[in-house]
């Protein structure tokens, strides 16, 4: 497998389409054990820049259900990061080609109403509601991408204290 570098893109406006083709092919493989699949990431706030992949999160009615969604989500085209699951979260990943050399879409298959499932809408609809704060945000993560290009989860963990503060931000709004 080839390192995925982190670039970030401006806004692409295609991207609550591709959203909502991608949730609709979700619901019909695994919606049994789903009770409702959200647009989260920086592509789910409108003008800010992200990396061009997707993030869905679908939200289970019972954590016991993830294995049962595997193999038909593993039908989609969609890999399974099993050696990063926890009881809490199972992460999907598809990917352009065999090679996996760039992601497409982001699953993941959360407890619908749990921590990660609040915190991550609560992130959204926050940036989504301040862009002055989105803003900032994409400041934050273009000067990330050029620090961390060859380290994905360098990345990510940088921005987790920024992502935390938002998160107590829209937590103390409500």
């Amino acid at each position: 497998m080839t390192v995925e570098q982190v670039h970030i893109v401006p806004y692409d406006p295609s991207w609550p389409t591709l959203f909502a083709k991608e949730r609709d092919r979700i619901l019909e493989a695994v919606g049994q054990w789903v009770e409702k699949v959200e647009h989260v990431g920086s592509t789910a706030i409108p003008g800010l820049d992200a990396k061009p992949v997707v993030d869905l999160m679908a939200g289970l009615k019972s954590m016991a259900d993830a294995s049962s969604c595997v193999e038909p989500l593993t039908n989609l085209g969609y890999s399974h990061w099993a050696e990063g699951a926890q009881p809490h979260h199972h992460l999907f990943v598809k990917f352009v080609d065999p090679e996996m050399s760039a992601r497409t879409h982001n699953l993941h298959l959360v407890e619908a109403g749990g921590q990660y499932w609040e915190e991550r809408l609560l992130f959204r609809d926050y940036l989504r509601k301040h862009p002055e704060t989105a803003k900032e945000y994409a400041q934050l993560k273009h000067r990330l991408s050029i620090r961390h290009r060859d380290d994905r989860e360098a990345y990510t963990e940088a921005k987790a204290d920024f992502v935390c503060e938002v998160v107590r931000r829209a937590e103390n709004a409500l």
